[in-house]
């Protein structure tokens, strides 16, 4: 009996959509908590081509939600691991990895010959980087996003809106699991989910995933969802760029006193500082700070009184 019979008797897969599956190629960005339940569910639902990045090693303090690893494979890096897990399971498909973090500089490369982007990283600055490719190349991208007892789902771009058309301004606030914490089915919930709504992309069931949103909330088990098919794009919108596209003739601000400068160029200052010594709008200002929310929060502070361009440096993510 073939390994996949149990979901080719379902009228929405059958012989077509499994062979649709077969032939798909797909890029997770993180091999965490989120990927734990998505790459196994995934790679056992026979989706051909896998391509995994994530830049860390595992730890004991995330086997609690990362369950893909054990203590043995502890200092191993997690797509290594997380990759010989996909083989174990699934001999017939495919699965490369990259021991990188994303950034803006090669994030453009991953998504070259890419049917499916899954954001796994749960890093905010990850999500819109991804989310701004994705809606520039038409590429579909299902996000999802874990804190504490709830977090959501959602299918963005290839032809719906973006990220930034649901969620435009800066986060409230740039907690993470590590510092506000998180339980391990919380996030295996969400990414079960995740992972069904690539399923559902992929085999083109209807009506798609792509322009809805699922919030989910563990502590009263209820989940509410909507759609966003016809969200304008903002406006607005302040991408992030690698510390290494930076130029001499752009105005770089260091938000972080303590920080090492990323360029030759740049200077430290201050939102408020900032606020009253606004460069030339012929050039392009910079924003830098360690996880982009400072500086997206800055930039909102004056993009109504200087009309030049801002773009943000995350630097955990440069």
């Amino acid at each position: 009996m073939s390994r996949y019979a149990r979901q080719i008797i379902l009228p929405e897969v059958g012989l077509a959509g499994q062979s649709r599956l077969a032939a798909a190629r797909i890029l997770v960005v993180g091999a965490g908590g989120l990927a734990a339940p998505v790459l196994p569910l995934l790679a056992g639902a026979g989706v051909g081509h896998i391509t995994l990045i994530d830049g860390d090693e595992v730890t004991l303090s995330n086997l609690h939600r990362q369950t893909l690893f054990a203590e043995a494979d502890c200092g191993h890096m997690k797509v290594d691991v997380a990759a010989k897990r996909c083989r174990a399971l699934n001999s017939e498909i495919t699965v490369e990895t990259v021991a990188q973090r994303v950034t803006p500089a090669n994030a453009p490369d991953l998504l070259v010959n890419v049917d499916l982007v899954l954001d796994c990283a749960d890093s905010y600055a990850v999500s819109y980087l991804l989310s701004d490719l994705c809606h520039a190349k038409d590429i579909p991208l299902i996000s999802a996003s874990v804190l504490g007892l709830g977090g959501y789902v959602g299918g963005f771009c290839g032809g719906a809106p973006s990220l930034r058309a649901v969620f435009p301004e800066a986060p409230d606030s740039g907690a993470s699991c590590e510092t506000a914490g998180v339980l391990g089915p919380v996030v295996a919930t969400i990414g079960a989910q995740q992972a069904q709504m690539a399923l559902n992309v992929l085999l083109g069931l209807d009506p798609s995933p792509l322009g809805q949103v699922v919030q989910v909330d563990c502590r009263s088990f209820r989940a509410t969802s909507f759609r966003f098919d016809h969200a304008p794009e903002p406006e607005t919108a302040f991408p992030f760029v690698a510390a290494s596209d930076l130029q001499d003739c752009d105005h770089i601000i260091e938000l972080r006193s303590d920080a090492t400068l990323l360029h030759p160029t740049a200077r430290y200052s201050s939102a408020e500082a900032l606020e009253q010594d606004l460069p030339d709008p012929a050039s392009r200002l910079v924003l830098c700070c360690a996880t982009g929310l400072r500086a997206w929060r800055a930039a909102e502070k004056i993009h109504d009184i200087w009309p030049g361009k801002i773009v943000l440096v995350a630097a955990s993510a440069s």
